[in-house]
């Protein structure tokens, strides 16, 4: 999902916590609580990521990154939006982190004013006033990045979005950072396939945590999903969404890409079925 190393990890945090004191000066959390959004019904990530005429897609639209530098800057967040929606994806997932990935909140707002469905706000959350902004802007789960954050701010922020009614998306890379985590408000267990220290990458990593989440928690695999096989192979390992952003973002059109991915992905679990393999069931 966040493709970085542990000492850019640091880094991206340092330079957080200075721009979250900046804006609450900037957006007091009374401003932020007039927002029409603030007081709008959220739409739930968990229920469409299990809908049977979604693909449990969750497609992403993220400008540029750390790693692999700009990857799509001036993509069009209303067309992208719509067509990766009318492609089949299950939730949208918004970067909205300006200074390593260029996004911004007015991305997620514009996402929002376009599309009724969930959208993951992605950004590195480490103060509960993210969490007010975040439903200020119109998102409707955020994100928890384990490797960022202690056991005890895991709780205290999911706890806390929870009461906003926002959905909470936990993104673990290994056993321990999953066992350390776990708490009673999280929805979604994302399990990153990418090894932040040598940036390799492999769908194995999904596999072994799936039998260590919680059958309560919804599971999605993150990063190195690039084929209809991947897809199959996660779903028959126990996962119910799949994060993709790059594969389709290094395209003119995402949207596009995305839906020529979702049409080979029904293909491909159509002819399965038709040949008698069955899938885990989610």
């Amino acid at each position: 999902m966040f493709l970085i190393a542990m000492n850019i990890l640091d880094e991206i945090i340092a330079y957080k916590r200075t721009e979250v004191q900046e804006r609450k000066e900037l957006y007091p959390v009374k401003l932020l609580e007039k927002s029409l959004y603030c007081s709008s019904p959220t739409v739930s990530l968990k229920k469409y990521l299990l809908r049977p005429d979604k693909t449990g897609i969750i497609a992403e639209i993220k400008r540029a990154s750390p790693s692999k530098g700009v990857i799509n800057k001036y993509v069009s967040i209303e067309r992208t939006s719509i067509g990766y929606m009318q492609a089949g994806a299950s939730a949208l997932s918004v970067l909205t982190d300006t200074k390593f990935f260029q996004g911004s909140n007015d991305d997620l707002k514009a996402a929002r004013k376009f599309n009724y469905c969930p959208i993951l706000r992605k950004d590195f959350t480490i103060d509960e006033y993210q969490i007010i902004e975040a439903r200020a802007i119109g998102a409707d789960a955020i994100l928890l990045i384990a490797a960022a954050l202690s056991p005890e701010e895991i709780k205290r922020f999911s706890a806390f979005a929870r009461s906003l009614g926002l959905e909470v998306l936990l993104e673990v890379h290994n056993s321990e950072e999953l066992r350390r985590s776990l708490c009673e408000d999280i929805d979604i267990v994302g399990v990153n396939n990418r090894d932040l220290q040598s940036f390799s990458v492999s769908l194995e990593v999904s596999e072994q945590l799936a039998v260590e989440i919680p059958t309560s928690m919804i599971k999605i695999s993150e990063s190195g999903i690039s084929s209809a096989q991947d897809i199959h192979r996660l779903r028959s390992a126990g996962y119910q969404g799949f994060l993709i952003g790059e594969q389709f973002m290094r395209h003119s059109r995402p949207e596009e890409a995305c839906a020529q991915f979702i049409k080979e992905v029904r293909s491909f679990h159509s002819t399965v079925k038709a040949l008698g393999f069955a899938e885990m069931p989610s």
